[in-house]
């Protein structure tokens, strides 16, 4: 590993107030010599409308665990889109995290019959061609992060990928000698979130404007007016709750987590593993007491504060419990600022909440958990963003 650059994330001085993700000004740059790696799961809607969205939503957690698996020291920021993910690594990570998920593509395939599309874009090819890469970094808890990207480059990065006619320059295919990925760490034991108030909704939101001084005003508007219409803050409306949250053995995602985290083992000797492991963790659940490291009444709390329902990519991203007419009154909040030509978005409404978790290292409170919503979450909502997105450009003169 070289390169000044590396410790670049690590050095960021995090901030720890969400609502000040909207101060634009202080995202620093990204260094020109790092890369933007971008994986999704094509034709994940008609897989989702199949009802494989575990299996989407697992292959996007993993996208992001094998590339922190190579990571050695280096911290990396990352974001979980749903259906994949999206990391900034220095150059001398690129190789390896390319590599990493080229395994995971193969083993995507051959394991849950899903498509994964892998590409890497430099930094200094996005700026090049009139966009940035700018990011703060977010603090959960000690010792775990969440990354916040703007600049209009990520946006970029995934055009570049996914449908420009140069995809095939910055997209990646894996040759003959695949290895398997190192998915050790990630997990999804806990039964889908119930919401406490009937409905879990996924909001995504961007602001129309170009200006990062108008863009930090209209977001932090809108998200004031979506608390009024709740009667909270969106803190009050997290997915993740003692009330949402349930421990069943075995776990539903038995199998999934078996077959993702086998490595060379035959899967039904990891499946035994999480088996008994699982076990363990119901006792200390069911007992309020710990086991090993599994702590059950400090993780929970952690686990809730660790959650990545808000987030920033150039959007606002968020998944909230909320009764069904909370839902309704939002989505007039979102309609009104949409028709006044300030923002687009997207929604989607579901009746549960799928988490899942990035376990690193219990005994130092270090895991992440990606939550989205049932029934295709993210995948779903950016349906009705990007027709609200066709829609405003059929509209312009």
């Amino acid at each position: 590993m070289t390169g000044d650059s590396a410790g670049f994330y690590a050095d960021l001085e995090p901030f720890e107030r969400f609502s000040d993700f909207v101060a634009f000004a202080d995202y620093a740059p990204l260094p020109d010599d790092w890369w933007i790696v971008i994986s999704d799961v094509t034709a994940s809607t008609e897989a989702i409308r199949g009802g494989r969205y575990k299996s989407v939503n697992m292959v996007g957690g993993a996208s992001i665990t094998a590339v922190l698996n190579v990571r050695g020291e280096v911290e990396l920021p990352y974001i979980f889109g749903g259906d994949g993910a999206t990391l900034a690594v220095p150059p001398g990570l690129k190789d390896a995290a390319c590599e990493a998920l080229l395994n995971l593509q193969a083993a995507s395939q051959a394991m849950f019959d899903l498509d994964l599309r892998v590409g890497a874009v430099a930094v200094a090819d996005l700026r090049a061609r009139g966009e940035d890469v700018r990011l703060r970094k977010y603090r959960l808890s000690p010792g775990n992060h969440l990354a916040m990207f703007a600049g209009g480059g990520i946006e970029l990065a995934e055009r570049l990928i996914k449908t420009d006619l140069e995809g095939d320059r910055h997209r990646l295919a894996s040759g003959p000698d695949t290895g398997s990925p190192d998915l050790e760490g990630l997990s999804c034991r806990w039964d889908p979130l119930v919401p406490v108030r009937g409905r879990m909704m996924n909001l995504m939101v961007q602001a129309t404007t170009d200006d990062p001084e108008e863009e930090g005003r209209v977001l932090a508007r809108t998200i004031a007016q979506i608390g009024e219409a709740l009667g909270h803050d969106l803190t009050d409306c997290a997915p993740a709750s003692t009330g949402s949250m349930r421990f069943r053995w075995p776990p539903r995602g038995l199998m999934l987590e078996a077959r993702a985290t086998a490595g060379a083992k035959p899967v039904w000797r990891r499946y035994l593993e999480v088996l008994v492991s699982s076990l363990l963790q119901l006792w200390a659940e069911r007992t309020r007491s710990r086991v090993g490291p599994y702590d059950a009444p400090s993780y929970g709390d952690e686990l809730r504060a660790n959650t990545d329902f808000r987030k920033f990519d150039g959007m606002f991203r968020a998944l909230i419990d909320v009764t069904p007419e909370q839902a309704a009154a939002v989505e007039v909040v979102l309609e009104r600022a949409y028709r006044a030509g300030i923002l687009i978005y997207g929604t989607h409404v579901a009746r549960e909440a799928l988490m899942t978790c990035l376990v690193f290292d219990l005994a130092r409170s270090e895991h992440v958990h990606f939550v989205d919503g049932g029934d295709g979450g993210f995948a779903m909502a950016a349906v009705g963003f990007k027709q609200r997105l066709a829609e405003r450009a059929a509209a312009q003169p």
